[in-house]
């Protein structure tokens, strides 16, 4: 990747629709030039037209080396992994999306001094738009609980903000697998400008995803217009194949993706991987019973935080994972897989 500079990253990634919008290249840029731009529909970032590299001759880079999309799509299944176990929080997560279990190891983890700062989704409680953010109370964690990550957002970044504005030395990122590829790259780069990230990124929960959706036209159009839901009634919002949406009189709404592909994000089309085979724990409610949340342990640091919770009294684990649902649908993801 010597040499290479946010021109390449524009040519190869941003006009070819490839993109992830995952917001890595505006976290590490060191000139502050990539941006996504508020309202817009954004489908890639927009530089504010200056670069180290091209326009002062100093070489950088970082942009380029971050990208998810750069290498070539996985083609696992489940990835490596040390135990797949079923899991539900053991404390109170009044909007919890499945099981609870990602608020209650991220909630353990910060009471336990384990982290000191979590990048992830948050949403408005009027509008339920979704933004990234910087959280570190663990009481905040757990009101923003059930935020859609479904919904997209540039989450990574505001990594920009926990490393390098405040500061923060132990932090988790919770996102799904375009998130968790960018971040990974992070943690294995060698380039200079990228250890603060690579040093200070402690812990990756992925979220198990098929695709992310435009929060305006599934929202505005698809929910409010079509079918006179408002986003205030909803209490789930859950992707299995198909887009199921809980509401609080106890409904269920079930819609074809195919209803909805025209709210899926350009860039999900190419992405392969289901369950976020980089990160150090995976989690979705696929595999297990309602109530229950799929969790993939693939690291000792992954380990290491599920045993804290569960230590705790924070959350709790069974063996009981119906292997054979989350590998139908990663197999199905995996069909995705472009032609050389």
């Amino acid at each position: 990747m010597a040499g290479k500079n946010y021109l390449d990253l524009k040519a190869e990634i941003w006009d070819t629709g490839k993109c992830a919008a995952c917001g890595a290249c505006v976290a590490v840029c060191p000139a502050d030039a990539i941006y996504f731009e508020i309202g817009r529909d954004s489908t890639s970032p927009l530089n504010s037209g200056y670069c180290k590299d091209v326009n002062d001759g100093v070489p950088c880079g970082a942009c380029y080396a971050v990208c998810p999309r750069i290498d070539k799509a996985p083609s696992e299944v489940l990835g490596d992994y040390i135990d797949i176990v079923s899991a539900k929080a053991e404390m109170e997560v009044p909007k919890k999306q499945s099981g609870g279990a990602v608020t209650a190891i991220l909630t353990n983890a910060l009471d336990e001094g384990m982290i000191d700062a979590v990048v992830t989704v948050v949403e408005d409680p009027w509008t339920l738009r979704p933004s990234s953010a910087v959280i570190t109370s663990s009481e905040v964690l757990v009101h923003q609980a059930g935020s859609r990550y479904n919904w997209w957002v540039p989450l990574v970044a505001s990594l920009k903000e926990a490393v390098m504005k405040r500061k923060f030395t132990n932090i988790a990122v919770v996102g799904v697998p375009c998130v968790v590829q960018a971040v990974e790259k992070m943690r294995e780069s060698d380039l200079d400008l990228l250890r603060p990230f690579r040093k200070y990124i402690r812990f990756v929960m992925g979220l198990f995803c098929t695709e992310t959706f435009d929060y305006e036209k599934l929202v505005q159009d698809k929910l409010i217009a079509e079918r006179q839901i408002d986003p205030l009634d909803i209490i789930h919002f859950d992707v299995k194949g198909k887009l199921e949406i809980t509401l609080k009189d106890g409904n269920m709404t079930i819609i074809s993706l195919k209803d909805v592909e025209d709210c899926v994000r350009p860039g999900c089309n190419i992405c392969t991987d289901l369950t976020a085979l980089d990160a150090d724990v995976s989690a979705g409610s696929i595999g297990s019973d309602k109530g229950y949340t799929t969790l993939i342990i693939r690291s000792a640091v992954g380990k290491q935080f599920i045993e804290s919770a569960v230590d705790n009294g924070k959350l709790s684990i069974e063996n009981d994972v119906n292997l054979e649902s989350v590998e139908k649908l990663s197999k199905k993801k995996l069909g995705r897989m472009p032609e050389e």
